[in-house]
């Protein structure tokens, strides 16, 4: 899996992400803005097919990820051995509005912590304003302050990517 990598985290993340690191784990949150009714955010958030870059995921290809976008629903991925990945769990589903899971992405997949990624949508003037915010507790076997910040970049390519689907006129 290419995004374990600390190296290719760095160098595939546009910007840095406000991490902030405590003695029991990190949060990181990222902001964007697409310039779109969060109704039609909602809708490309809810297919991370369309956004998510390939070289974050177990297969090689964007194309194998889902999210069934109801309480219970998975963000998964299939892998091209007839496997596959859970990589979150749905736990709050609001459209439009807020997307919220539960799971250890990437390297954190195989740690003892407990993690929410929250995707809250706002209307503002000429588009929707995307908070996105990852919490993360729990035992890790690495070093927490070096790797938060390079989570948070994965992250915050990701909302880039799904707020550059929706181009200023």
């Amino acid at each position: 899996m290419r995004f374990i990598l600390p190296v290719l985290m760095l160098a595939a993340a546009p910007a840095a992400a406000d991490v902030k690191v405590s003695e029991t784990g990190f949060v990181v949150e990222n902001k964007a803005v697409a310039a779109a009714a969060p109704d039609a955010v909602w809708a490309a958030l809810v297919a991370p097919a369309r956004y998510w870059n390939p070289d974050h995921s177990y297969s090689g290809k964007a194309a194998n990820f889902t999210l069934d976008a109801k309480a219970g629903g998975c963000f998964c991925e299939a892998l091209p051995d007839g496997g596959s990945v859970e990589h979150m769990r749905v736990v709050f589903a609001g459209p439009g509005s807020t997307l919220r899971l539960v799971g250890g992405l990437g390297p954190l997949q195989s740690e003892g912590v407990a993690a929410t990624l929250t995707w809250a949508l706002k209307p503002v003037p000429n588009g929707t304003e995307i908070t996105q915010t990852y919490v993360v507790g729990g035992h890790m076997r690495f070093d927490v302050p070096a790797t938060a910040p390079l989570v948070g970049q994965v992250l915050n390519e990701q909302l880039t990517r799904l707020a550059a689907l929706f181009p200023k006129d």
